[in-house]
């Protein structure tokens, strides 16, 4: 449904319709928005990385987190997952074709961070 704006007397507008789904803005935040979840998929645009390795770069984050954001991001086919080896288990994540898509937004949202002293 489109929304209808209405601008009063002090060109304020107003909202006079609200769309009943999420706006492509807010589905696009529900995939990249969750925390760690950019951040992963910019340390995985130089090529396939190592559980531990990433939880390395990731800093503050728990390895519960990441394992758990790399779970979403898998299921929502931004990454890969590959097991090296069974003993000790290894495993290498990998961005997908689709995860490359976001790495433009990202490197947006960088440049402006940066440009913007953030």
């Amino acid at each position: 449904m489109k929304n209808t704006i209405k601008t009063n007397s002090n060109v304020k507008k107003i909202n006079l319709e609200s769309c009943e789904e999420p706006c492509l803005i807010e589905r696009g935040m529900r995939v990249l928005g969750g925390k760690w979840k950019a951040s992963i998929l910019w340390h995985l645009k130089d090529g396939p990385v190592r559980f531990n390795e990433l939880s390395r770069m990731l800093g503050g984050a728990s390895k519960k987190m990441v394992d758990q954001r790399l779970k979403e991001l898998e299921s929502q086919g931004l990454v890969t997952r590959e097991v090296i080896s069974d003993r000790p288990i290894a495993v290498a994540y990998e961005i997908t074709d689709f995860g490359r898509t976001a790495l433009d937004i990202l490197e947006k949202l960088k440049d402006w961070t940066e440009d913007n002293g953030l």
